[in-house]
């Protein structure tokens, strides 16, 4: 009898550098607001938590400082920054920049521009009926995005990828404050939709600026 074929041996999986698996954790968790700005980190908690000695942490924090999303206090540990109101100005100033000329752009859009963004939208509507914020905030971005990457502008598409992590922050902060605000964004996102669909770019642009506008008062906390 012939001998039985033996199974294939897997290779084992690397997991990555201890410094990345530190970086990713507090990103993820600062992004998400589970740490919230003015939340001290220390690098013993951290090194904890994510099962690494304290090396790793400080490379990890050196980074996140640069990207500025923590401040580094000596002997004290890390301060998560809050989102600042001129902060919150300057990335809404700069998506409405980018985001009207990119949707003015896109039109008359492609069908594979369309199906994308129906699919994105549905996504939405799953992760919304799931309450799951974080990453409901993923998908209501990547919409955006994808108009922007349509407008065959690839500078302007990666000035765009530079406002990632601050819109993904703001967009949790909106959706924990306003919670009614999740079915807005989704309504709002279909009628943007709707517009590009019919190849009407005005009323595209008109619908990004009434849309993208509001982040501004909803996370400085003045609702109307």
């Amino acid at each position: 009898m012939p001998a039985p074929a033996s199974s294939p041996v897997r290779p084992p999986v690397k997991r990555p550098p201890a410094a990345e698996r530190v970086y990713t954790h507090i990103k993820e968790a600062v992004l998400d607001r589970r740490y919230e700005g003015g939340t001290l980190l220390t690098e013993g908690d951290l090194a904890d938590a994510v099962g690494v000695s304290r090396t790793p942490v400080r490379e990890a924090l050196l980074r996140l400082e640069v990207e500025g999303l923590i401040k580094l206090y000596p002997k004290k540990g890390a301060l998560v920054l809050a989102v600042s109101a001129q902060e919150i100005a300057d990335v809404v100033e700069t998506r409405l920049l980018v985001e009207e000329f990119a949707v003015r752009r896109a039109v008359p859009a492609s069908a594979k521009l369309i199906a994308r963004l129906e699919e994105l939208l549905d996504e939405q509507r799953q992760m919304s009926e799931a309450g799951d914020l974080a990453a409901v905030s993923v998908k209501d971005r990547c919409f955006h995005a994808e108009i922007v990457r349509h407008a065959g502008n690839e500078i302007l598409s990666r000035l765009y990828d530079q406002l990632r992590d601050r819109q993904l922050r703001m967009g949790v902060a909106v959706m924990e404050a306003h919670p009614g605000r999740i079915a807005a964004n989704i309504t709002e996102h279909g009628e943007l939709l709707k517009a590009i669909r019919s190849g009407d770019a005005d009323g595209a642009a008109l619908v990004v600026r009434r849309h993208v506008s509001r982040v501004k008062v909803l996370v400085r906390g003045e609702d109307r």
